[in-house]
């Protein structure tokens, strides 16, 4: 097997054969017209409407862009300028919901009989990849030309620690994954599809086996748990070899990688009609009374699902959503669930605490286990001494924020939020014509 750094982690699988619950409808949901990378959706309701579940209340703006649907049936409270996670203001639609859960009467299955309406179908099922970058499904679909597609690639991978709602879906929805894989190969045509999971997980694994066993063209590859190997560069070339280059994307190279619950999404709208209004998240970590997976409706409130879950220890100190490696701090429980969310973690003790820095001992281990083989003391180095154009020699917008090297610093040197910092500062003098 091919293997680019990485690092193998605790597993702390605590939910991995844990059936999701559907929890309660919350008192109110909020929805960001920004669930995503690109446009953010604009929206389509006012105050005071009556909405329905799968009703568009937000449409697709762009290119690049998803639209939003009510994940609850009642009456939208109010539209403002809200955002709790990152601080920056974004469009929302709070809806009070009514508890009737009452369906869309539009709601119906797409008429898809080739590769354009089969793309059109997977934008308007408002379906978003839930990593890091979170793009609309539809965007990561799209190449110049389908006659270069060598790979599709079906990301069943989940390396962190904690994090089990792929393998769940895997297990759970079973019958939709293989569905949704046998869409992707009748409309892309890829000459390869490989459906991707950790050896680990022996039930979805062995269900996923047997679909595929007389099945041309599709394959199933177990992989060790070594993270981050469900990055989807790193995954291209773990099974592929191929590298994607230097400011490209993995369509230049042939490939598609597209997460599991994605695919699921896709199939199910096609098949009912019924929009990515859901989502299924592990509620773990230390400090959470009784750890589960639930299904939640796309804008529930975080302190619902930890409520759900015989709610929190005093003692917290830090609630993740998503995995600990690259899941984001959240300041309150008001956030809502978003269609990239798929853990929310609580932490106390030492496991919440920020480590102390010292000083770099040049040991050369965060180079060694960089996914990307990049140095990153050197581009700590040339970060603090404000020598820019050394960052961009140092190829610090390669990075992919997996963590790898700040996990393994024995300085404990904050090597991730330094590599944010750098690419950010990149972007930047890229916009300005690359001026130091």
């Amino acid at each position: 097997m091919r293997k680019l750094g990485g690092v193998l982690m605790p597993r702390l699988k605590n939910m991995a054969e844990c059936v999701p619950e559907v929890i309660p409808v919350p008192a109110e949901v909020k929805l960001p017209m920004s669930m995503h990378s690109g446009t953010p959706a604009e929206p389509v309701v006012n105050v005071g409407d009556t909405v329905k579940v799968g009703q568009i209340v937000g449409e697709a703006t762009g290119a690049v862009s998803a639209p939003v649907h009510a994940s609850v049936s009642g009456t939208v409270k109010n539209i403002e300028l809200f955002d709790s996670l990152t601080g920056e203001k974004a469009v929302t639609v709070t809806i009070t919901p009514d508890g009737n859960q009452t369906p869309w009467e539009g709601i119906q299955p797409p008429k898809v009989t080739n590769l354009a309406e089969f793309l059109e179908a997977v934008k308007n099922s408002g379906a978003i990849e839930g990593d890091s970058e979170g793009y609309p499904a539809a965007y990561e679909l799209a190449l110049k030309n389908y006659n270069t597609l060598s790979y599709v690639l079906v990301n069943g991978l989940e390396c962190e620690p904690y994090m089990n709602s792929n393998a769940r879906v895997m297990a759970d929805e079973t019958d939709y994954v293989w569905e949704g894989v046998k869409l992707l190969k009748l409309y892309l045509s890829p000459r390869n599809l490989v459906i991707c999971m950790e050896n680990n997980k022996p039930e979805p694994l062995q269900k996923m086996q047997e679909l595929s066993a007389n099945a041309i063209g599709i394959e199933v590859r177990a992989l060790p748990p070594l993270y981050p190997q469900g990055q989807k560069k790193v995954l291209t070339y773990t099974i592929t070899g191929r590298i994607v280059p230097e400011g490209g994307r993995l369509a230049d190279i042939g490939c598609i990688v597209i997460n599991s619950a994605t695919v699921v999404a896709i199939a199910k709208y096609l098949k009912t009609g019924i929009p990515v209004i859901s989502k299924c998240v592990a509620v773990d970590g230390p400090a959470v009374a009784n750890p589960k997976n639930v299904i939640a409706p796309v804008g529930t409130p975080v302190r619902a699902l930890f409520d759900h879950c015989g709610g929190l220890n005093e003692e917290t100190k830090r609630i993740t959503l998503g995995g600990p490696m690259t899941g984001t701090a959240i300041p309150n429980t008001d956030v809502p669930v978003v269609k990239t969310t798929n853990a929310a973690l609580a932490f106390s003790g030492k496991r919440a605490a920020t480590p102390v820095a010292s000083s770099c001992i040049k040991c050369g281990r965060c180079a060694a286990v960089c996914p990307m083989h990049l140095i990153p003391s050197y581009i700590e180095n040339a970060f603090e001494l404000k020598k820019y154009v050394q960052l961009r020699n140092f190829k610090a917008h390669m990075c992919v924020e997996c963590g790898c090297c700040a996990y393994s610093c024995p300085a404990k040197r904050p090597l991730v939020q330094v590599m944010t910092l750098s690419k950010s500062i990149l972007e930047k003098m890229q916009e300005k014509g690359g001026a130091e």
